[in-house]
């Protein structure tokens, strides 16, 4: 194997590496939007889920907005064709601080509200937690083919 290639890649053609990360990038999309959509759809419910978490009770309201806002700046970085290196790397840090926030939360508060939205909210918290640790795979095996792939060269 060169050293160039990813171990996924050298298994995958160029087009099947493509395929992948557009199903990944699009998967990305549609998480963020439909959580999005229900947390603006059921703003006042989000809103009372934040203020009662101890860990961010000062800053709930602002979160109320900015949570959302910034999952739907990062779903249309995913769906730019220039902007998808820089989305897929947003996704997985913004995925990964939701996970941390959630792990910290389970540890230092009592009771655990969850106000994502949708079907999500119906995961118990370790299940919420293993989703969002497979969605952090998947944007980063994304950029792992496309670096290795001529898919994106921004």
């Amino acid at each position: 194997m060169n050293a160039l290639t990813s171990p996924l890649s050298f298994r995958l053609s160029q087009r099947k590496q493509h395929f992948l990360i557009e199903l990944i990038r699009y998967a990305c999309v549609f998480l963020f939007v439909y959580t999005a959509y229900a947390k603006i759809s059921e703003h006042q419910r989000f809103l009372n889920g934040l203020t009662k978490v101890q860990l961010i009770r000062g800053y709930a309201e602002m979160l109320s907005v900015l949570v959302p806002g910034i999952e739907i700046i990062i779903a249309v970085l995913l769906i730019i064709p220039k902007t998808v290196k820089v989305g897929l790397m947003a996704f997985t840090g913004v995925m990964g601080a939701f996970t941390v926030y959630i792990i910290s939360a389970m540890i230092w508060e009592s009771h655990l509200p969850c106000s994502c939205g949708g079907a999500i909210e119906k995961l118990t918290w370790m299940q919420h937690i293993w989703f969002n640790l497979a969605f952090i795979l998947l944007a980063i095996i994304a950029l792992r083919l496309a670096k290795f792939s001529n898919y994106l060269k921004n």
